[in-house]
């Protein structure tokens, strides 16, 4: 259990260095101070900056050997090189501060895969599609005299415990299938950890159960080849960016730019890195 414990220290002050050195990568030391309400393009233009907030994981915003990666990343500053514009990115573990800080202004763009619902549409305006994705139940792979913790089916999740991050959009899904399955399903809401983190404490038997975005769980399984990701929370869903309901002309704008760079061979190459 100490090892354990270790491990998961190691991965939290990992996480925290990325963040660390992401942060002072930024040109200007001078901490920014939010905006007293959301920004439209003509405003962020004005300005010569784009904020924009993501997740840092493996698959939206990270370092690797000192470079920075990741495919919302690498999408978001293709598209402010382009329009002339200084990129200030914040990784944000908490998806209801990164909400939040779309909604008072503090940031431009919810620069991170987000599943698209009718319950978000009511904070957000979302981009074209940008990803294709679902929620799938991480648990460990069948062990002899353990196969009962196995889970096949979604009506095996009866009075287990779901581990699921904070706020993530995969609470409705799940409370649906309560619903759908006509019992409980037991949720623990995590507040100070990412979803690889989750997939941590699974592997190390801290937890038998986490809820976890499908595209992250597969970027990161190599590293625990003892977890199975293969049964279905959700179906397939849409992912997009986020911006402010007071940002119309923003979302136009990415809407057009996208449209156009995903038919480029440099889109497809950023798709397959991360993707296939």
């Amino acid at each position: 259990m100490l090892r354990k414990g270790v491990r998961y220290i190691i991965i939290a002050l990992a996480i925290a260095a990325g963040i660390i050195m992401l942060n002072t990568q930024e040109e200007e030391e001078e901490e920014e101070k939010p905006a007293s309400s959301p920004r439209d393009y003509a405003e962020i233009l004005s300005s010569g900056q784009l904020r924009a907030v993501t997740e840092y994981n493996a698959v939206s915003y990270h370092v690797s050997k000192d470079t920075l990666q990741g495919f919302d990343y690498e999408l978001l500053n293709a598209f402010a090189s382009e329009k002339g514009l200084k990129l200030e990115i914040t990784p944000e573990m908490s998806f209801e501060k990164r909400l939040q800080g779309i909604i008072n202004g503090q940031y431009d763009i919810l620069a991170t895969g987000t599943v698209v619902t009718t319950q978000l549409k009511d904070s957000l305006l979302f981009t074209r599609t940008l990803l294709l994705s679902k929620q799938v139940l991480v648990q460990r792979k069948k062990e002899e005299g353990k196969d009962s913790l196995y889970i096949q089916s979604q009506l095996d999740l009866a009075h287990k415990h779901l581990h699921v991050i904070k706020g993530s959009p995969a609470l409705l899904r799940i409370h649906n299938l309560i619903d759908e399955i006509a019992d409980t399903i037991y949720i623990n809401e995590v507040e100070l950890y990412g979803p690889e983190q989750l997939l941590a404490m699974v592997s190390g038997g801290d937890i038998d159960y986490a809820v976890c975005d499908e595209n992250i769980a597969r970027a990161s399984i190599d590293d625990f080849p003892n977890l199975d990701i293969n049964t279905d929370i959700s179906f397939t869903q849409f992912y997009a960016w986020g911006v402010s309901k007071h940002s119309p002309v923003l979302l136009d704008s990415l809407n057009v730019w996208l449209n156009d760079f995903v038919q480029t061979p440099k889109y497809k190459k950023l798709y397959n890195k991360y993707f296939n």
